[in-house]
């Protein structure tokens, strides 16, 4: 099987592609070793046209599939695609659109949380995917039939899928629905990776605005440094460290060799000094400018059994709609509808308070009541 690997040959796949209506996408990357992903294959397909590019070939310019992912009259399909348009915004500044997500679709659809390509190729299809080659190096020449095989069925078989999940859409109309799920992936704010906003992804109970300005600038640090350095944020510092760090604030590498999540010897290596001037500045920061904290949820004393009842609800309304729990709500979202006078969750907008939002206040405020009836739950309307 023959890689497209010249700029020429790319052109005219890419100008084939084109004419269609809608093409599907997928890559293969590598990422263990470093912080950005080195992209080692792409594989496309129209209605009745497929291939694969090979982005390592000497000399290949990417130019002709980067505008082709931008072309406003071709729609691209891909599944669980974050990191796909992460890989091509990093590469070319660029985020596919037209895009459609099957992974949300499937969701939205009724086919369940986060679903699996094989499982959603499965149920669409009734295709078989052979998984031998999952993992592999895709950086290695040459590459097997094999694992190029493997490669194009990522993408031939994502052509029925797609269509199948097209016409789910059209029947149930909830094609707005997706389309509001899928905003969110062509903000170019998800695939930036800022530095100073590093510390959102860690999770740290402590809320101290010394340990919060701490928190903020190590992380900080660690993803200059990783990127700088092009390797992943673990081998600079483990996040168990980043949050010690964070908590202790050590004043000089004596009390830097003391913290047990921080590596043995690192206080002597060439990295230290500007990791303490990180804490520093961190233990400095004045409280007003600190950002905005996410607010806790403050669950309060008694409020457990009713999270538990619009748990219920939550699992009755998705088998009664067929759209996943995941993508109505999460346990946060419920607590704060629990906790809070006036919640400020997406469970509660949108689509989602057509499907359950509505019913959640009603059932919290006694307008609603959960009842089982002939072996099946069922909402009963009553006065509060």
């Amino acid at each position: 099987m023959k890689l497209i690997a010249t700029t020429s040959e790319l052109e005219t796949f890419c100008a084939a592609l084109a004419t269609r209506r809608y093409i599907t996408v997928d890559t293969e990357f590598l990422r263990e070793s470093t912080f950005w992903p080195i992209l080692c294959l792409i594989q496309a397909a129209g209605e009745d046209i497929e291939g694969m590019i090979d982005p390592l070939a000497e000399g290949i310019d990417l130019q002709p599939f980067y505008d082709l992912m931008v072309n406003p009259n071709v729609l691209k399909v891909m599944h669980g695609c974050r990191q796909d348009v992460e890989i091509f915004h990093h590469s070319a500044g660029i985020i596919p659109t037209p895009l459609f997500d099957t992974q949300i679709a499937a969701m939205v659809c009724g086919f369940g949380d986060a679903v699996g390509y094989e499982t959603l190729i499965r149920q669409t299809v009734e295709g078989k995917i052979d998984k031998t080659n999952r993992f592999t190096d895709w950086s290695r020449r040459p590459l097997s039939d094999a694992q190029l095989n493997y490669a194009l069925s990522d993408v031939t078989h994502l052509r029925g899928a797609y269509e199948s999940l097209e016409a789910e859409l059209d029947k149930n109309g909830r094609r707005s629905w997706l389309e509001e799920e899928s905003n969110t992936l062509s903000d170019p704010e998800i695939y930036l990776q800022r530095p100073e906003n590093a510390w959102r992804r860690l999770r740290l109970q402590d809320r101290r605005p010394h340990v919060i300005g701490v928190l903020i600038e190590v992380a900080k640090w660690r993803e200059a440094e990783a990127q700088s350095r092009n390797v992943p944020r673990n081998r600079v510092l483990k996040d168990d460290a980043v949050r010690e760090l964070a908590q202790q604030a050590p004043k000089d590498k004596a009390a830097l060799s003391r913290l047990r999540a921080v590596p043995r010897g690192f206080e002597n290596s060439r990295h230290a000094e500007n990791l303490l001037a990180a804490v520093a500045k961190g233990r400095n920061i004045n409280k007003e400018d600190l950002p905005d904290m996410p607010k806790p949820v403050v669950n309060r004393q008694g409020i457990g059994p009713l999270v538990e009842l619009l748990k219920v609800l939550l699992k009755h309304r998705s088998e009664e709609t067929g759209v996943a729990p995941k993508l109505i709500a999460n346990v946060a979202d419920l607590e704060r509808i629990a906790s809070d006078s006036d919640p400020d969750v997406a469970a509660l907008k949108g689509w989602r308070h057509e499907i359950f939002g509505q019913y959640a206040i009603d059932l919290k405020q006694g307008r609603l009541a959960l009842a089982s009836e002939n072996d099946a739950v069922i909402m009963v309307p009553r006065q509060s």
